[in-house]
Order: structure tokens, then sequence, then C-alpha cells
């Protein structure tokens, strides 16, 4: 079994079903919790040193963080459908409470952070959908909180991968801090597939094989990334949802492929050349 990937269990009281702490990952920035929430079914949560992006990957809920209150949050019906997340962020320090309108898929993705800042909703117009890649390397990208929006360490990012597609490709890391050319980000990824019962994969590697997996990934699974590249690959007949967290020193997602790999996105060369 890898000891990358994480599997749903039960929903506990307040309906956490993945709860990845940095001391159970083992690592010191990113944390994910994924919660199942029933109509009118509450979740708390509150850490003084760390901030929080709520993202209800679906259903809709009323959401108060502090003294601010924000009603009728998200809406889609699944992660698949063409539309944005409901999404709030809550710096450190401040209390919130999540209350299902329905059934709510409900995303708490954290990492370190201070109390200088204000919750706010982060509207649709804020996360238009992008297109990456060509081809059967085409997917669909959602950054929900990327570098240009203020925090003080989460990136969080929603990706969907046609089936047969690949993602996250060519293999990329970015687990070494080197000056204008790449930073260093522990990420989880929480995947869903439609439908439910297919599969996909998912590989972590390192360049000396330190880590070298490859996961079958299933139905509301998580892999952790904790370095090395990892890409991602759905099967024929099966699309591919996952949420992306990300975190670590210096908050700029900065990257580096796989140099055997490295030409499948190279320039094409000049004719005659």
């Amino acid at each position: 079994m890898s000891r990358l990937r994480v599997r749903p269990r039960l929903p506990a009281a307040d309906g956490i079903v993945i709860d990845i702490t940095p001391q159970s990952a083992g690592w010191k920035h990113v944390g994910f919790r994924l919660a199942r929430l029933a109509d009118g079914q509450r979740h708390e949560g509150f850490d003084a040193a760390r901030e929080t992006c709520l993202v209800l990957v679906a259903g809709t809920a009323d959401i108060v963080a502090g003294e601010t209150r924000f009603d009728n949050v998200g809406g889609r019906a699944s992660p698949f459908e063409d539309r944005a997340p409901g999404a709030v962020y809550v710096p450190a320090g401040v209390k919130y409470a999540v209350t299902a309108r329905g059934p709510v898929e409900l995303a708490v993705c954290t990492a370190p952070g201070s109390a200088a800042r204000e919750p706010r909703l982060i509207g649709e117009a804020r996360m238009p959908r992008e297109v990456r890649g060509s081809g059967t390397n085409t997917r669909y990208v959602r950054n929900i909180l990327p570098e240009s929006e203020p925090a003080d360490s989460l990136l969080v990012v929603e990706v969907i991968t046609p089936a047969g597609h690949w993602s996250s490709y060519p293999p990329h890391k970015h687990d070494t801090a080197t000056a204008g050319g790449e930073t260093a980000l522990e990420e989880t990824y929480y995947h869903r597939i439609h439908p439910a019962q297919g599969f996909a994969f998912q590989r972590v590697y390192t360049d000396g094989r330190s880590i070298d997996e490859t996961i079958a990934v299933e139905d509301g699974n998580v892999v952790m990334v904790p370095c090395g590249y990892h890409p991602v690959a759905a099967a024929h007949g099966y699309d591919l949802y996952y949420l992306n967290v990300m975190a670590g020193p210096e908050r700029r997602w900065l990257f580096r492929n796989d140099p055997d790999h490295a030409w499948i996105v190279a320039p094409p060369k000049p004719a005659g050349t």
C-alpha cells in the first residue's frame, strides 16, 4: 500500500472523511481536510497560526468567518460542472463555521499564516477557467487562490483532466528552492472521478528514485507529494477532477520539468535547422 495515498474514512461527527496535517504527512506547511456534510450540518474551525481556504467542491453553504457572514456560497452540483466552486479565505486567528444547505463536499485547505488579513469571498470572476496544454495533454484549470491574490502561504487550484488525457505533464517538480528557477512547495491532490467507479494513475518520483511510486487513484483519494515529479493520467472513459493545495517557505509557483521529458513542450526548431 502506498504511503502517499490517503483514502476517505467514515464521516466523523463534524463530517470529516480525510484529515491530513503537517504532523501526519511528515512535512511543515500543507494541511488538507475533506468534510461531507448533510443538509443543516455544521462544520467549525479555528487555528491561531494557520490561514484557511474553504472550497465548496460541491454544494451550497452559509459561511461565517469572524464577524463576516457569507450566505449561499457555492451552488454547483458536482466538481465536473463547468462553473467555479464557492470559496472563502479565512485568515489565521479567525473562527469560521460552515452550515450546509443540502449535501456539501467541503475542502478545508490550510497553511501557516498571520492574522493581518480580512476574511473574504473569492468570487467566480476571480477564478476564470484556463485551458492548458494541447491534444491529449489538454486540461482545464481554475486558480482559486493563486499567488496573484492575497494570502500568506496558500496556493489552491482545481483541474479537470478529460478522459484519456494527461495532466501535471510533462512531469514537473517544485521541491528545491532555486532563485528564479524553482520553489519548494509541498502539495496534496484531492481526486474525484466521473463516473465514480473509475480510476486514474499518479506517479510520484524523484531524480534519484528515493521515491518512485505509481498509485492507482480511486474516487475520493488524496495523493501527497512531499517532493519529486508527479504526473497524472486519466483512464479512458473516466474524467478526472483534482484539487491541489500547495504551500512552502516562498509563496510562488516555480517548477522544473523532468529533463528527460521536457522536449514534449519545447518550442519547435526553425525550419532548416
